[in-house]
């Protein structure tokens, strides 16, 4: 890892409820001291019920807190939407845009990804946004095809993705939730990858933009990851639900 501050991202996914959540919250308020955070910024992002709370308990700590998703669309007839100004009017920091359950089970396309990252990022919304390949579309050698359509998506607003609140996150859909991971190896060489195709569309800031990684990364595996130069940190799912492993996951990226 360069000089780019680590980022360590929890996920919650569709997890959670309120006294569940008052134990997961207070459990991180105790275990990220301030040495800690000095090191690596981390943040939350609990469904939307729940931002809240989040805010309760962490808004008096270096923790932000996120959504997994955020609108297309700024206001209006939308229903079920939550728009950037709502996020942020919630306190959050960043919002998840493209993550592989949003693109397969509910057909988020390239455009409208990169239309919800405009609207996050114009109402000054950090965005985390995701890439990622399918086992099948690795097998086949397509990787980096598959990574270089997702990411030239981004062209068109190449002027606004700078290092401060946009975040690239990759996330083989094969290695998600399945206890499957990449190599470090196979992990960096994607990172390059996407860090240099940033550059391609226009990005002036791409060499300062984190790129995590995520897909089963846990306290065992997390040291081997974020040694490597273009890993950033980790989006995290599963271990973030349990304070002791996130910890130890931003631990690791703190020495990394």
């Amino acid at each position: 890892m360069t000089q780019r501050k680590p980022l360590v991202v929890g996920n919650w996914k569709m997890n959670g409820d309120i006294v569940a959540n008052d134990h997961l919250l207070s459990a991180l308020r105790a275990g990220f001291e301030q040495p800690l955070l000095a090191q690596v910024e981390v943040a939350v992002c609990p469904p939307y019920p729940y931002l809240g709370q989040a805010a309760a308990w962490l808004g008096d700590t270096a923790i932000a807190w996120g959504a997994q998703d955020v609108a297309a669309f700024d206001n209006g007839a939308f229903t079920g939407e939550v728009s950037a100004a709502m996020l942020t009017d919630l306190g959050c920091k960043w919002a998840i845009v493209g993550h592989s359950e949003r693109r397969t089970l509910l057909n988020e396309t390239d455009a409208v990804l990169v239309d919800k990252a405009e609207r996050a990022l114009a109402r000054g919304l950090g965005v985390i946004f995701c890439v990622g390949e399918t086992l099948e579309q690795r097998e086949q050698d397509r990787t980096e095809q598959v990574l270089g359509v997702q990411v030239d998506a981004l062209a068109r607003i190449a002027a606004q993705l700078g290092a401060a609140r946009f975040v690239l996150a990759y996330e083989p859909v094969w290695a998600i939730g399945t206890g499957r991971t990449a190599t470090p190896e196979q992990a960096q060489a994607v990172h390059a990858f996407l860090r240099g195709r940033l550059a391609s569309i226009g990005a002036t800031e791409s060499g300062a933009v984190r790129i995590l990684y995520g897909g089963s990364v846990k306290p065992s595996n997390a040291a081997s990851l974020f040694r490597m130069p273009d890993i950033d940190g980790g989006l995290i799912g599963g271990a973030a639900l349990a304070a002791e492993d996130f910890v130890a996951i931003a631990r690791a990226a703190a020495l990394a």
